[in-house]
């Protein structure tokens, strides 16, 4: 089994502030988590707003949480609220349920870890860590 790594961090992280460049979004926070939830590496481009750490640590930490892209938990949110806040209530108040949270796979589909990104729309946040991921050799799993 491929071990994830500060390595495969850096690049995942390079990759997704590529895409945000290519694609001109604004500043990106993004945030790379183990399976365990720990956090491997993070980077804030200049000009990202104070709370776009945690936000991306929480989007990220969701994914790990459930086995699911925070799309997953986004959808949920809607559809079973009482659900998505109990689940943040156990958590600890560090789940957050919104897109930008992709799980990262092998290619043997274990779950090495997630990437959370925040700074754009979800949608563009989401786009950008799916890039990074990929372009790290890594299966996205965006739930």
């Amino acid at each position: 089994m491929t071990q994830f790594n500060l390595e495969h961090a850096r690049t995942i992280i390079s990759a997704a502030q590529t895409k945000g460049s290519e694609l001109g979004l604004k500043p990106l926070t993004v945030a790379v988590l183990d399976a365990g939830g720990h956090l491997v590496a993070l980077e804030r481009q200049d000009g990202s707003s104070i709370l776009r750490p945690q936000i991306a640590m929480g989007k990220a930490y969701g994914a790990v949480a459930v086995g699911a892209g925070s799309r997953w938990l986004n959808e949920n949110a809607q559809s079973r609220p009482h659900f998505v806040q109990a689940l943040n209530g156990v958590a600890g108040g560090g789940i957050v349920p919104v897109p930008g949270g992709v799980l990262v796979r092998n290619a043997e589909g274990d779950i090495l870890g997630a990437v959370g990104i925040t700074g754009d729309t979800s949608e563009n946040d989401e786009a950008s860590a799916i890039a990074g991921i990929e372009a790290a050799g890594f299966t996205a799993d965006a739930g």
